[in-house]
């Protein structure tokens, strides 16, 4: 889905010319005809459709300073471009202090327009980005930093909310990448232990004999190799959250002692001699499925309906698809950014693909899909041809498998000695043919006419020659292939008494 560039100009012609040049570029606009109706709109519910402000500097009433001062400093705001056709130095510092993207002079280009424009989102992005890595590591991650725009996830969000009001233990379910944790963290963020330690455990990645000592910790001595106390992940948690991801890995004998310390909010540390109090908020999370757990007798029922307590379910990929665009192009600013490529957008062919798959692998592999896709593009914009795998997958896409790049000529650059080692002039070279792969490769035997093994001295000789020929005697670029100094170089030159030819 396009984003979405509101205009602000007083000048109903420039607001027509803006407005054509923009969708040109690929977005989609909404018009205001002065500072006033501009406000409206970015203070009232539609604000967060807004993806970037074109604002008029002059304007009679309340001009584009005033309204950029007004919106700047507040959450949320989308980046704003100022645009004037009276420019100075002067405005355009001003302006920037006050929190505008851009600063452009009418008659604007479309082309300045729009690396302006690609810019503005891209910046906002990965703002977007480094606040979320903030707050994630901070503990003070909310529901409003998601990435939700489809129906799906509302009684998510909504569950969510009521669950952080509480202390009361939650059990996120939902298949392998739908992004439990983030919930779990949104919880806790919003909650009364926002910005308390949380402690993430796996319990399907913690060896089976060491499951105790990781969560209840142990004392000195207490078996073979505790050297040192050791601090559980109950404790280490305490204040905050404890997160078991996977519940339904844990083994029974830990199941006894997890609901122990729910119950009686205290654990007992592997040798401890007495039991230590705890103040933890618990959420588990698990993509199995629970019920039949408990049937099957590997999952304590006593401990299932005391964790069960809050179920959250979270709905898997195929079933939000609207929040596909959304995600594809966060993690396209974010991996571009990180790869140092120049992509900055997604054509509507690709988006098209995009939500048009099921993605059994859910975020991750979407997240995965997309880093893929800006490692291979060759242009601006992700398209079709970078989405392959999922292309095969989707009725009425194809994507077509590049070409193999055409053979590498090896022959050589020049074909008449321009200076002593031309490789016309280098003894006993032959074509290796299809030993070396390659038709027409030359090489330096290692044996003479006479079936003698040939000195290395010789081989090393014809080699500099070789390499003097095909790389026109560029001593820089003969070193580097031969994988030695200039200084050596020369000196073997001298050694070898091959002498660069004066013409």
């Amino acid at each position: 889905m396009p984003k979405l560039v509101l205009i602000v100009d007083d000048d109903p012609a420039q607001r027509r010319i803006l407005e054509e040049t923009i969708k040109r570029l690929g977005y989609e606009t909404r018009t205001a005809q002065g500072g006033q109706q501009a406000l409206q709109i970015l203070e009232g519910p539609d604000r967060g459709a807004i993806a970037l402000v074109l604002l008029d500097h002059v304007m009679p009433g309340i001009d584009g300073m005033e309204v950029l001062k007004r919106l700047a400093p507040k959450e949320g705001t989308p980046p704003i471009i100022m645009q004037t056709a009276h420019g100075s130095i002067d405005a355009a510092i001003t302006a920037m202090r006050a929190g505008a993207a851009d600063f452009v002079v009418k008659p604007t280009s479309p082309e300045r327009l729009e690396v302006s424009i690609n810019s503005a989102l891209k910046i906002e992005a990965l703002q977007g980005e480094i606040a979320r890595i903030k707050k994630k590591a901070e503990g003070t991650l909310t529901f409003g930093d998601l990435i939700v725009r489809g129906q799906a996830m509302q009684r998510v969000i909504s569950l969510g909310h009521r669950a952080a009001s509480s202390n009361i233990p939650v059990l996120i379910e939902g298949e392998s990448g739908v992004g439990k944790e983030l919930i779990a963290r949104a919880i806790q963020g919003e909650s009364e232990r926002k910005a308390r330690p949380f402690i993430t455990v796996n319990c399907g990645a913690i060896p089976e004999n060491l499951v105790e000592s990781i969560l209840f910790g142990h004392e000195r001595g207490s078996f073979t190799g505790a050297v040192d106390k050791r601090i559980g992940k109950f404790q280490e948690a305490d204040g905050g959250t404890l997160f078991l991801d996977e519940i339904g890995e844990l083994p029974l004998d830990a199941q006894v002692k997890l609901l122990r310390a729910l119950q009686e909010g205290e654990i007992d540390p592997v040798g401890a001699k007495k039991p230590v109090k705890v103040d933890f908020r618990l959420i588990s999370a698990t993509n199995r499925d629970m019920i039949q757990l408990v049937k099957d007798g590997r999952f304590r029922e006593d401990l299932y309906y005391r964790l069960n307590v809050f179920p959250i379910w979270v709905p898997p990929m195929r079933d939000r698809l609207e929040d596909v665009p959304e995600l594809a192009l966060h993690f396209l600013a974010r991996f571009a950014a990180e790869e140092g490529r120049r992509v900055n957008g997604v054509s509507k062919e690709a988006l098209e693909l995009l939500t048009g798959y099921s993605w059994p692998g859910n975020v991750r592999q979407l997240e995965n899909a997309m880093f893929r896709a800006v490692v291979l593009a060759d242009s601006p914009q992700l398209t079709v041809a970078e989405f392959p795998q999922i292309a095969a997958h989707v009725e009425g896409f194809r994507a077509a498998i590049p070409p193999a790049p055409p053979p590498v000529d090896r022959r050589p650059v020049v074909t008449g000695p321009a200076m002593l080692g031309a490789e016309n002039t280098v003894p006993h070279t032959v074509e290796v043919g299809a030993s070396a792969g390659v038709k027409g490769a030359l090489g330096i035997p290692a044996i003479t006419d006479q079936g003698e093994v040939r000195s290395l001295e010789a081989m090393e000789a014809d080699m500099i020659r070789l390499a003097l020929g095909r790389y026109r005697g560029h001593m820089t670029e003969v070193a580097k292939r031969l994988g030695i100094g200039r200084s050596t170089l020369y000196r073997k030159m001298r050694e070898f008494g091959l002498e660069e030819r004066v013409n």
